[in-house]
């Protein structure tokens, strides 16, 4: 029995990271049901579109298609039901397909998503630290001093933080992460939901040292957790920061910087530099 096929529109199909069993069988349907497919790579996804019966052409859209093919693609979607996938995983997650979402939009087509495996949250379902927060940062840069200055962006962040990478360089930039954010909790999962799924726990720098050598294979997701949390303000700490802040600023703009600087509410950091003031402490 032939499926018919869906009403003109854009379909984000996420597609499995590593067992095809991952497919839900909506996602499935709906690349069966289809009139085109755009893939990264043709190559790559004909195994997964054979596997569920899909038969739609295929184009190639990805990092480098430029916005002419994008124009064009927002005008064949007036009329015809198109699949976005990845590789692996959610479409959209470190690749360029929001530039295509947002043009078709502000086109006025249709646009639905079929959520399903990504390795980020694959990976810190696995990792065994704080899931309340994280930030996704994505690959590191390549270079040596891009790489520090992305993870210095990140240091004060109270979260835990994803990131992507490949086996190659996997030792480098633990090692980054180790000297940029410190010797925190961390976890390396690779080969997710494949048969050889691992997943690596402990300090940066023991994972650092661990991979320093013999690279391992597959794609690669680094989860750090949090920065723990500072020890409490004392009273001294507070005193002597608000004395030379306040040589400086008023006791409003004096308690702000220093409530930011110790990580304490601005209220107290306020009532206290009005009584350093009222007491004439301040010399």
């Amino acid at each position: 029995m032939n499926e018919p096929p869906l009403a003109p529109g854009l379909y984000i199909v996420a597609t499995p990271i590593g067992n095809l069993g991952d497919l839900s069988v909506r996602a499935a349907e709906t690349l069966r049901r289809v009139q085109r497919i755009l893939a990264e790579d043709k190559r790559v996804s004909a195994k997964l579109l054979a596997h569920v019966g899909a038969t739609a052409p295929m184009s190639v859209y990805h990092d480098h298609s430029d916005a002419a093919l994008r124009d064009r693609i927002v005008t064949a979607l007036q009329s015809t039901a198109i699949a976005l996938i990845s590789d692996a995983g959610t479409p959209l997650i470190s690749d360029p397909g929001y530039k295509l979402v947002r043009a078709a939009r502000a086109a006025g087509v249709a646009v639905h998503t079929l959520p399903g495996p990504c390795a980020a949250v694959a990976a810190l379902t696995l990792a065994g630290l704080p899931t309340d927060r994280f930030l996704f940062v994505g690959f590191l840069p390549a270079k040596a001093k891009a790489r520090v200055e992305a993870i210095a962006e990140v240091d004060g962040v109270r979260a835990s933080l994803v990131f992507y990478e490949s086996g190659p360089r996997l030792g480098d930039a633990l090692a980054a992460l180790a000297t940029g954010l410190g010797n925190r909790d961390a976890a390396v999962a690779r080969e997710i939901s494949k048969l050889h799924e691992e997943c690596v726990t402990g300090k940066l720098v023991e994972l650092s040292a661990r991979y320093a050598e013999g690279p391992p294979r597959g794609e690669i997701v680094i989860v750090v957790g949090p920065p723990a949390e500072r020890e409490a303000a004392s009273k001294e700490d507070l005193d002597a920061s608000l004395r030379e802040a306040l040589s400086r600023l008023s006791p409003s703009r004096a308690a702000a910087e220093v409530a930011a600087a110790l990580s304490i509410p601005k209220k107290r950091a306020y009532a206290r530099a009005l009584e350093l003031v009222g007491a004439g402490a301040l010399a």
